[in-house]
């Protein structure tokens, strides 16, 4: 009896010692979400095709670092925004909203496009990722900048700002400000409607698509119900293997 007391007692006195190493993996995961990456989902089609709806995203929030982070700006491997980069960030005109977009223009840079053709600084871009869904031409969208017409969904702050910083027909992109566009240029609502984004909005860049799911409404319209939500969960959970995009997952974001 003397044993089994003992070994009771030995089960009991190991509790605090699997209560800190749950607390410490608590603090880890916690750490790890709010330092070093973050999972973001895609919710529209502006970056295809090299991001889809459904796609699923770990996105890595040290990639650029912070330029008031003194010491660690050089202990980290911290690297600055560049073009062609695909970032996530705080959307300028709704913080409480991430987008994710492609950077084609870094401060000082001028730019422009013509019949949908990138300029930057009167260097035409090779850009293979781009996407035209559309054969209809827009004076706006594929002749930008244009300071003399208004669209829909133009921000008026931003159209009054960029009359101010359109040079021969070009774009000034401003210091601590970035420009960007869609891999889907002709759905995209990006820096052409709303502006530019600013250095500190921007999160990090996207590391690897970790799942991908084919986009199914199962027959849902509007907007969703708790009963569609669930409807929804049910559904993906006994047809996991099915709507999984395999050829997707674990996939590099270039």
């Amino acid at each position: 009896m003397e044993g089994v007391e003992k070994r009771v007692a030995s089960r009991y006195d190991d509790w605090p010692s699997s209560v800190q190493s749950l607390l410490s993996t608590v603090v880890i995961a916690i750490f790890v979400i709010t330092f070093v990456v973050q999972a973001f989902q895609i919710p529209s089609e502006s970056m295809e095709n090299t991001l889809l709806i459904g796609d699923y995203l770990l996105v890595d929030k040290l990639r650029y670092g912070n330029t008031k982070d003194g010491f660690w700006e050089y202990a980290m491997p911290y690297r600055p925004v560049q073009r062609g980069d695909v970032i996530v960030f705080h959307y300028p005109v709704n913080p409480s909203e991430h987008f994710v977009k492609r950077v084609v223009g870094v401060p000082g840079d001028r730019i422009r496009l013509v019949n949908r053709e990138l300029f930057v600084n009167s260097v035409p871009q090779h850009e293979v990722y781009v996407r035209y869904s559309s054969s209809l031409h827009d004076v706006f969208r594929d002749e930008f900048p244009r300071v003399n017409v208004v669209v829909p969904g133009l921000e008026a702050a931003w159209w009054e700002q960029m009359k101010k910083l359109v040079e021969d027909g070009q774009l000034i992109v401003p210091e601590g400000h970035y420009f960007v566009l869609g891999d889907n240029r002709d759905e995209s609502l990006d820096s052409r409607y709303w502006g530019f984004v600013p250095r500190e909005n921007i999160v990090g860049r996207p590391l690897i698509i970790y799942w991908s799911v084919q986009n199914s409404d199962n027959g849902v319209r509007g907007d969703p119900t708790p009963g569609d939500k669930l409807f929804h969960f049910a559904y993906a959970f006994t047809h996991l293997f099915q709507i999984t995009r395999w050829d997707r997952t674990f996939r590099i974001v270039n």
